[in-house]
């Protein structure tokens, strides 16, 4: 474990606008720096960074935190993982609390991961050089298949001397390179590097012939893609299959290879089974390129194919991601929710796809991920109707996509193949709809799902069905209603839009989206008001903590705010300041969101003016809560609830005079 020490030095050094300035353009204001916010899409700037106190808050969706905190979010890195990157960045030497033993151990660990991954960054070096050589040598000489391939689908590489331009960008970015022909051109290299067959094995580069000794390439005559991780580290390979050379061009290179045949065609991708840095349903393909549009945009668009990803890269939809050839995962959907709480499904518009659709939905449930669909032309992916209509068909289809639950059941009672199905298919489709609603945990959505059934299902009616069915429908789908959802351990987070593009009145239900509205706080009562006001002081200088004027003022604060002050007295330090991650820990949820708020962005610019306030506002406070306490004894005594005790009714007289002298000041 990384030593607290260790961990509040970083926090310390770190600059943070300077680090948070590499993402957001920072504009100083008063005492902190304010810009747009990189966690949600919005025009007018409500993103604070304090400097002072290391700490950054947005006003709009709220995301708050440290330096590490940041990183973690933007990157996607673990605790540990922004500990070290930020200890790097300020030249810290990271101290652990381990044994000697277990340093050892960690430390063994860490090194053969790291060596794994450098050896994977070479392969994508030596991938990239054959597909478009370099000063010293030439390319492959069939790399011509590979850059025919990518001509064909509108992304050309660059010519020599070419500015750069979004899709050069692109194919850089995903390490595009060319796999050779042959058995064993990546062995010869890696032997030639002193990599040794055992690492290579380990990472699926070389695979172990199946009769005598040595080994051969995985990837051989393909076009290739580099898959990395959130942090950029390349984990894995992504190869598509090529046309096969002619035997006159083998015969002039003296290349062997294996035979094709019409019933031996090579898979059209092949991909790098597991290894001890990939597991395949954990890694998205682009989503370390993306993840800086996914947050922007709020959302990320999940498609299928890797050309796919890359196509869309290169015309700027740079918030698309795919799930590595494998079906989408849980693991994968909690990744997405790691920096966006939505996710487009734009699958290919053939039957895969929408089984692909529908085997999406548990995972985004399990994760508490918003999900809509955008639907595709039969037969056409998104790589296809971006070259064929360019982005902007993209952005039109993704901007029309519907909530998930929606789609299923317009899909599952879709007019023609409905009235041509078999009356048991048909009650098994109205049973699949009362399923779907019976599962979702949000009883809005539950609700709103069942209107949209009701809507699609009248069509029958229009259609000649007899009003018997409908009635059929709308007992099981109540039935199911009635049941509840099946628990899953994970609340669901949909809401009904009633506003926004594409809304469609109170039948339109869609998950929350990049442009949502952040829902408002609720009215506070005067005395709340003050009560913060006084604590607000408090936070723009905890100095006023010790001022010995200002402690028996704050002796008028009661409830969740007293506490809050008492924290911050236990979290000041007054050569340090005040602790913002371990004073906001111990404070009630109900004020987190104001106390995050001030310290990013105080509201006073000196400590004077701060305390004639603090103190102007307990005086206030004073008198309204003698006023609140005044007016409760003489309900009292209009109720007569001293029930003719002369005694305790002149008691009770005596306090409203003793309060009202304190009020003014007399006692």
């Amino acid at each position: 474990m990384i030593s607290p020490e260790t961990i509040a030095l970083v926090k310390e050094r770190t600059d943070l606008v300077a680090l948070i300035g590499e993402t957001v353009r920072l504009t100083r204001r008063g005492r902190s720096f304010v810009g747009l916010c990189p966690f949600h899409k919005e025009k007018s700037p409500s993103f604070h960074v304090n400097p002072e106190r290391g700490f950054y808050h947005c006003f709009g969706c709220k995301e708050k935190g440290s330096a590490v905190d940041f990183v973690m979010k933007i990157d996607g890195n673990t605790f540990v993982e922004a500990i070290h990157a930020l200890a790097e960045r300020s030249g810290i030497e990271i101290v652990d609390t381990f044994t000697d033993a277990e340093r050892r151990e960690a430390q063994s660990a860490r090194k053969a991961k790291e060596d794994l991954y450098e050896v994977n960054r070479q392969v994508a070096s030596f991938f990239v050089h054959q597909l478009r050589g370099g000063p010293a040598s030439p390319p492959h000489p069939l790399a011509r298949y590979a850059r025919e391939e990518l001509s064909r689908r509108g992304l050309p590489l660059p010519h020599e001397g070419e500015v750069t331009s979004p899709i050069a960008d692109a194919l850089q970015a995903f390490w595009v390179g060319y796999a050779p022909y042959g058995w064993d051109a990546l062995g010869n290299y890696l032997r030639q590097q002193g990599i040794s067959t055992l690492q290579a094995e380990r990472l699926g580069l070389l695979v172990p012939r199946s009769s005598g000794s040595g080994y051969y390439d995985r990837f051989r005559h393909r076009l290739m893609f580099a898959v990395t991780d959130v942090m950029g580290r390349v984990i894995a390979f992504s190869g598509r299959s090529l046309p096969e050379p002619t035997p006159a061009e083998l015969g002039a290179l003296k290349l062997q290879g294996p035979s094709a045949d019409a019933d031996n065609a090579p898979a059209k991708y092949i991909n790098s089974p597991e290894t001890p840095i990939y597991k395949k349903g954990e890694h998205l393909f682009g989503l370390h390129q993306a993840r800086h549009a996914i947050r922007q945009r709020g959302e990320a668009i999940l498609v299928e194919g890797n050309f796919d990803v890359v196509a869309l890269h290169a015309r700027g939809v740079a918030h698309a991601i795919a799930p590595l050839g494998t079906a989408f995962t849980v693991a994968q959907a909690r990744l997405i929710k790691r920096f966006a709480p939505s996710v487009v499904l734009l699958f290919d518009g053939d039957a895969a796809g929408r089984k692909a659709t529908r085997a999406a939905r548990t995972p985004c449930r399990e994760a508490g991920l918003n999900a809509r669909v955008a639907v595709l032309s039969a037969g056409l992916d998104p790589d296809e109707l971006a070259r064929q209509k360019g982005p902007e068909a993209i952005e039109r289809l993704v901007s029309g996509a519907r909530g998930l639950l929606e789609h299923l059941i317009d899909e599952t009672l879709e007019d023609n193949s409905f009235r041509g199905a078999s009356l048991p298919d048909q009650m098994a489709r109205i049973k699949a709809v009362a399923s779907l609603l019976s599962e979702e945990d949000d009883m809005d959505l539950r609700l709103m799902g069942k209107l949209y059934a009701d809507r699609v299902s009248s069509k029958l009616v229009i259609s000649g069905r007899s009003p018997t069915d409908l009635r059929q429908l709308e007992r099981i789908v109540d039935d199911a209603l009635a049941r509840g959802p099946r628990s899953r351990g994970v609340q669901g987070s949909w809401r009904q839009e009633s506003g926004g593009s594409g809304a469609g009145g109170p039948n339109d239900f869609r998950a929350n989206g990049p442009d949502h509205a952040f829902a408002p706080e609720p009215p506070l009562s005067r005395e709340e008001q003050i009560r913060r006001a006084i604590l607000g002081a408090v936070l723009d200088f905890p100095e006023l903590l010790v001022d010995l004027e200002v402690m028996p003022a704050l002796e008028v604060l009661e409830g969740d705010v007293a506490l809050a002050v008492v924290a911050a007295r236990r979290h000041f330090i007054p050569e340090k300041g005040l602790a913002a991650d371990e004073f906001l820990a111990q404070i009630s949820s109900a004020i987190h969101s104001f106390a995050a708020g001030r310290l990013a962005a105080p509201g006073f610019e000196g400590a004077d003016e701060a305390r004639a306030e603090l103190l102007e506002n307990a005086r206030k406070l004073r008198r309204l809560t003698l006023k609140r306490a005044n007016a409760a004894v003489v309900h009292q005594l209009e109720k007569g609830e001293t029930m003719g005790d002369v005694a305790s009714e002149e008691s009770l007289l005596r306090e409203v005079q003793r309060r009202a002298r304190e009020k003014l000041g007399l006692s």
